[in-house]
């Protein structure tokens, strides 16, 4: 009997992975994350000051600050640059970092166009 090797099991290989798909999100919905984003930051007494030294905005303006084109995503800019806040928020909310990128894009000033941006 001749030498023969030991004989493999055929790979079956699944069809090739996509990446998937963007979340898309309407402004609406964008703007009621990034709110619930501003109560989160702005209840939590380690968040707050690092916020508001960030952003450059005093205590007292925040609230005239909101009604800026811009701030709102600004607020969601926070979350994201920073994991663990990024976590502790979706935690509290039941938002997915996806859908806090997808609101970010959605809101003017939120995403890479920024001279496109409304």
């Amino acid at each position: 009997m001749a030498n023969r090797l030991p004989v493999r099991p055929r790979l079956g290989y699944s069809r090739a992975m996509r990446a998937p798909s963007p979340v898309r999100m309407d402004t609406d919905t964008a703007e009621q994350i990034a709110i619930a984003a501003l109560g989160f930051v702005a209840a939590d007494p380690v968040l707050l000051p690092r916020f508001l030294a960030i952003s450059g905005i005093e205590a007292e303006a925040v609230r005239a600050a909101a009604r800026e084109p811009g701030f709102l995503a600004g607020v969601l800019q926070f979350l994201m640059a920073h994991e663990p806040t990024l976590s502790a928020f979706c935690e509290a909310s039941g938002e997915r970092p996806p859908r806090i990128a997808a609101a970010l894009a959605a809101l003017p000033f939120g995403d890479d166009r920024f001279e496109a941006s409304t």
